[in-house]
């Protein structure tokens, strides 16, 4: 098992892949990556506590699941953590209530940041960073903005357009990890492409080791 002592690995899936095809996909990359968000949107709470069966089924994690916005999903499965967007309860209040969860906020801007932070949120994924397929109309955030939000000292997730080619840029402005979707989930192997990612995470910024 691929265990990252600095950098996270964090799948997303893109709510349009059948579930029992993202779950064979799971069955072979669970043991590389740190967290897998189910970001799905259309479906109901019903469907969702469904998803998270099947997922336990296979022997995934539920300790690496992460439900979008869907606290109750959450707190029914007993799953490892919530994903919150703008619309969501702050984070403050959900761990006053629920501390067992990891809670991550799912932010656009610096400022955004600065009030993941103050809301007491454990994590932000950030992005785009690079053109991205699934926002080819949305200019990019792009490496110097991520890097000034790496400064709030709040672990911070780059996505948006993140290949194995270009991993160690963000990485070296100062990012925890990546979060990946089509770059996994599309490939014509997801595991070949999931070791493709992780020989980068390996090496962590390029200047020293962050792997155990």
């Amino acid at each position: 098992m691929c265990i990252f002592k600095d950098k996270e690995f964090h799948i997303i899936s893109n709510g349009k892949m059948p579930i029992e095809q993202f779950r064979e996909i799971l069955i072979d990359i669970h043991p590389y990556v740190t967290a897998i968000h189910l970001r799905e949107k259309q479906k109901t709470a019903r469907e969702l506590f469904q998803t998270v069966q099947l997922l336990n089924s296979a022997n995934i994690p539920l300790s690496k699941v992460f439900i979008n916005d869907r606290l109750d999903v959450a707190l029914v499965t007993r799953v490892g953590g919530v994903q919150l967007a703008f619309h969501s309860l702050e984070p403050a209040i959900v761990k006053e209530s629920f501390p067992q969860f990891r809670i991550g906020c799912s932010i656009h801007s610096y400022e955004e940041g600065v009030d993941a932070k103050a809301n007491g949120a454990d994590y932000v994924i950030y992005g785009h960073i690079f053109p991205s397929q699934s926002k080819p109309d949305v200019a990019p955030k792009g490496v110097r903005n991520l890097s000034m939000l790496t400064q709030l000292d709040i672990p911070t997730i780059a996505i948006g357009g993140i290949t194995p080619e270009n991993t160690a840029q963000v990485l070296q402005a100062g990012a925890n990890g990546i979060a990946v979707m089509s770059g996994v989930l599309d490939a014509r192997d997801p595991l070949a492409a999931i070791k493709s990612y992780t020989k980068v995470l390996k090496i962590g910024d390029g200047k020293s080791g962050k792997f155990i």
